[in-house]
């Protein structure tokens, strides 16, 4: 690695790596290969970024580093100056639904809705008050007047309403507009309560207008099932207009949709994941980024992936003579995650062992040829080719690692010699078959 990382973020990586899942921070320290499709997808901040939009599948087997993907590029939108939220699909958490499916992912976005001051999520009250803080300086350095004199908050309240002026035009953007009034009236007369208000109503947690009206006078409607993805690009809209470069949403374990057992609930979120993407596609949103992770399957299965829709294959197939020359296209929609080669999977257990070691304050000494005979040890799986993931190769790394640290007197090169390396793949199979 080159710098030093501290304890905390080491230890984040290591207990997450160790548990199945990907590090919420700490993730560059164990990033190797995958450049040109991080090339690729950063070439959509850009365009998200200059008013345009965005959507791509990230396509692999289980453990191919889907999740570990989408987290790599959220962090680096935050830096970017992105605001960024992510949410995992699953049984109750999907795009639409009958029992406010779609509801629960935009509320679960909101949760997460993270920026580069406040990472870890809960990112909503930070934007709006940086946005007022911004305006309140803006207008004592622009009219030589100070928060205490009569006319500032009209100043400031001007300011404001030119941005909300610009949300009205488009769908529910009134009563979006409305809210933020609201907030900043809340703001002004430091009335927590109408402030309270309007963060619930933001997040989608009334459950009725009524509920909500009489929290929040001026709002006439509610975030719902139909119209949540109405308020994502509200939302992405907004916050290019206080200063971010737009909004960016990863949405992980869209196996969870394939998986739905209901073949009408199903197709259900398969339109609405196809009105996002002919949305982005086709210009008819700004400042918006969609990236979502999924299995082949989900992707490719004829008889209950999107591919059972003509209209997905014909958004998302590879070119014919492109595949049958064996290559990828990593600017089209659907962005494939192929196994990591020997230079790449030698690069990562040493960054492995190097955090590994931060995490339980001793030093590496492992030599060279014990990267590499791990390496070859786990090329040599019966099935590799086909099956060897990262998430399989950390996995089992770490667990080396853990009981050489932990036994002194036993020697690495003792520990994965002779061990039965044989992949088993059923586990993965019957959950893409799951139901």
């Amino acid at each position: 690695m080159s710098t030093k990382i501290s304890k905390r973020i080491a230890s984040a990586i290591i207990n997450s790596l160790s548990a199945g899942v990907v590090p919420r921070i700490g993730i560059d320290n164990v990033a190797v290969g995958r450049e040109k499709e991080i090339k690729s997808l950063l070439q959509n901040f850009e365009d998200v970024a200059q008013k345009g939009a965005a959507f791509r599948f990230i396509v692999g087997n289980y453990g191919s580093g889907k999740s570990f993907m989408l987290q790599l590029l959220r962090n680096q939108a935050m830096e970017q100056g992105f605001v960024v939220a992510d949410a995992d699909l699953s049984a109750e958490k999907r795009l639409a639904g009958t029992n406010q499916e779609g509801l629960a992912t935009y509320r679960e976005l909101m949760r997460n809705m993270a920026i580069k001051n406040r990472p870890e999520g809960g990112a909503l009250v930070s934007i709006l008050e940086g946005w007022i803080n911004k305006i309140q300086q803006e207008v004592a350095k622009e009219t030589g007047t100070r928060p205490n004199d009569d006319r500032f908050d009209d100043y400031v309240e001007t300011r404001i309403q030119e941005v909300v002026a610009s949300i009205e035009g488009l769908v529910h953007g009134f009563d979006f507009g409305n809210v933020i009034s609201a907030y900043w009236r809340g703001y002004r007369l430091g009335n927590d309560d109408q402030k309270n208000a309007a963060l619930r109503w933001l997040r989608g947690e009334f459950n009725t207008k009524t509920e909500a009206k009489s929290a929040l006078a001026e709002v006439r409607v509610i975030i719902d099932d139909d119209t949540w993805y109405d308020y994502i690009k509200l939302i992405a809209k907004f916050t290019a207009d206080i200063g971010y470069q737009g909004l960016l949403v990863f949405l992980d374990e869209a196996v969870h949709l394939y998986q739905i057992a209901n073949a009408i609930a199903r197709e259900k979120n398969y339109d609405k994941l196809l009105a996002i993407f002919n949305d982005t596609m086709q210009g008819r949103v700004e400042n918006l980024g969609i990236f979502v992770s999924g299995t082949p399957k989900f992707l490719e299965d004829p008889n209950r992936g999107l591919f059972k829709n003509p209209a997905w294959q014909r958004r998302t197939k590879e070119s014919r003579f492109v595949k049958q020359a064996g290559m990828q296209d990593i600017s089209s929609p659907v962005i494939r995650l192929t196994p990591l080669n020997s230079t790449e999977i030698y690069a990562l257990l040493q960054r492995i062992a190097d955090v590994h070691a931060v995490n339980f304050g001793y030093e590496v000494k492992l030599q060279k040829q014990d990267f590499q005979n791990f390496v070859q040890a786990v090329e040599n799986r019966l099935g590799a080719e086909a099956l060897l993931t990262p998430g399989e190769i950390v996995r089992d790394f770490i667990g080396v690692l853990n009981v050489i640290h932990q036994n002194p007197a036993i020697a690495f090169s003792q520990l994965i010699r002779g061990a039965d390396l044989r992949l088993t793949s059923d586990k993965d199979d019957a959950a893409e078959f799951s139901l």
